[in-house]
């Protein structure tokens, strides 16, 4: 806990037999001082003076009289505490014994001499920030803990994966598969309740990028369909609009909205279909946007409507209530609206709508006239130097981009966000470069398309062979240097030569 000292004004006292025309003299050095302490020869606290007392001594006709020394117009005796009094229980005895002695002002001292001046609304202060930083605080714990778990998270599904690869007996697949299916369940609620946190906070901002709405619907299908499937309900996906129709939109957002509309949807559904739509129209301000998500549920109550978005109260499991709060938010986020009606006969549909700007898609073409320096790329890479290194190289060439640290994590941000090329290291934990850009070459839509460059310190012609034969464009090899890398950025983004035979023959 805080000692009082922390508080106090360190200001120069007056002592008790000066004449009260000083007092003038200290307040006009000290405009903001409400009160100024008195003290005697040895420096010990006599008496306090108040502005407005020596403010109204000042308006009354003739003045001051200087013949009025200090200790005739000052309140004593003062309220003084010792410096390393506890801030609270000062507060808390005063305020209990005489509720109006901090309004007066407090004199600290140390060891018996005047130390400064205090008063009612220092505490205050002091007790708003308390309050604040204790709430900074806990919310940097909250995210730095969803952050970790999820992290931990990530191994774990990962060592699953790896048990999946191998011949398994069918008891023991089963269990993995399980395994495998509780770890993103987990994932799913930690992120969720983590983005639903930092939006409250007013940390989740958007990234508008141009993006391909059919993908959008194209992602929703991937994602999904094999949980339908083993739930026995069919997964209807559509999207209702010019096929080459582009919004400027964060594309991961929206994924995550639709994600969580699905996932309720699928478990309120025992049988039948779960349709989930986005169309698009052009409107005056760009392109209004609605997705709807429709369930084959049963009949649902209008209390129990009323409270879908509610991750406690809408009778669903909780990893699914917080699929529609987080949903929620990421509509107000985005400006848009949200609501939930009931189907004629049974179950419900989610709607969401918006606007949002047109943009328009960047064709070979007019990706060659533009060079590399509209590219955003994404850095794949275990080592912060070499992150930096590219980082750096990037901004050079007017480039924007983003990090991550291992393949996982590649893989997650290609599966949602668009890049238009990856710098792949090799060799990093949890999944390698050659294991990622397999699995980003899975990916349905743009997302499995996207360029890859292998960034790394093995780049023999065998090597490079290799990372070609797994899906890769090209090879920098590291250290990296500038002119190589800005070489590659230009045949790999605008075609200007056949790639990865160079590093290949190298």
């Amino acid at each position: 806990m805080a000692s009082i000292d922390r508080l106090i004004d360190r200001r120069a006292p007056v002592a008790a037999d000066s004449p009260i025309t000083a007092l003038i003299d200290l307040f006009g050095c000290e405009p903001d001082a409400a009160f100024l302490a008195v003290v005697d020869a040895d420096c010990r606290p006599v008496g306090l003076v108040r502005r407005d007392t020596v403010e109204a001594l000042a308006g009354l006709p003739g003045g001051l009289d200087g013949a009025i020394a200090v200790r005739d117009v000052m309140a004593a005796p003062p309220l003084v505490v010792e410096a390393h009094v506890d801030t609270v229980h000062f507060r808390d005895d005063i305020l209990a014994t005489d509720p109006a002695a901090l309004n007066r002002g407090f004199i600290v001292t140390q060891q018996g001499a005047y130390l400064g001046v205090g008063d009612a609304l220092s505490l205050l202060v002091h007790r708003s920030r308390r309050a604040q930083v204790s709430r900074e605080a806990g919310a940097n714990l909250t995210q730095t803990l969803a952050t970790e778990v999820v992290r931990q998270l990530d191994g774990a599904q990962t060592f699953v994966d790896g048990l999946l690869r191998q011949p398994l007996p069918a008891d023991s697949r089963s269990c993995a598969r399980a395994l495998h299916d509780c770890f993103g369940d987990v994932q799913r609620l930690m992120r969720r309740a983590a983005g639903m946190h930092a939006a409250e906070l007013g940390l989740g901002g958007l990234t508008p990028r141009p993006t391909v709405l059919r993908d959008i619907m194209d992602g929703v299908e991937a994602r999904w369909a094999t949980r339908a499937a083993d739930a026995g309900v069919t997964l209807l996906t559509s999207y209702d609009g010019a096929p080459d129709l582009v919004a400027e939109l964060d594309g991961k957002a929206l994924a995550e909205l639709f994600d969580g509309l699905v996932e309720r949807a699928l478990d309120a559904t025992r049988r039948g279909a779960v349709e989930a739509t986005l169309s698009a129209r052009p409107a005056l301000e760009g392109l209004a946007l609605e997705g709807r998500v429709r369930d084959a549920g049963g009949p649902i109550e209008p209390a129990r409507l009323a409270h879908i978005f509610d991750p406690l109260n809408s009778g669903a499991p909780l990893g699914v209530g917080l699929g529609m709060a987080h949903a929620a938010s990421l509509a107000t986020v985005m400006n848009g609206t949200i609501r939930a009606v009931a189907n004629p006969g049974s179950g419900a549909s989610v709607i969401f709508e918006m606007i949002a700007p047109e943009a328009v898609e960047t064709s070979p073409a007019a990706t060659a006239a533009a060079g590399a320096a509209t590219a955003h790329i994404l850095i794949v890479d275990d080592n912060a130097t070499n992150r930096m290194v590219a980082e750096a190289l990037c901004e050079m060439f007017d480039c924007t981009s983003e990090q991550v640290v291992d393949g996982v994590e590649a893989v997650e941000a290609a599966s949602q966000r668009g890049f238009d090329l990856i710098l792949m290291d090799i060799k990093m934990p949890r999944m390698d470069g050659v294991a990622a850009t397999r699995a980003i070459r899975a990916l349905p839509g743009a997302a499995g398309q996207v360029p890859i460059v292998a960034l790394t310190a093995n780049a023999d012609p065998a090597d490079v062979r290799g990372y070609l034969e797994a899906g890769m464009n090209d090879c920098v090899e590291k250290p990296i240097k500038a002119e190589r890398l800005l070489t590659v950025l230009d045949q790999v983004l605008n075609g200007t030569g056949e790639t990865g035979k160079s590093s290949a023959a190298a």
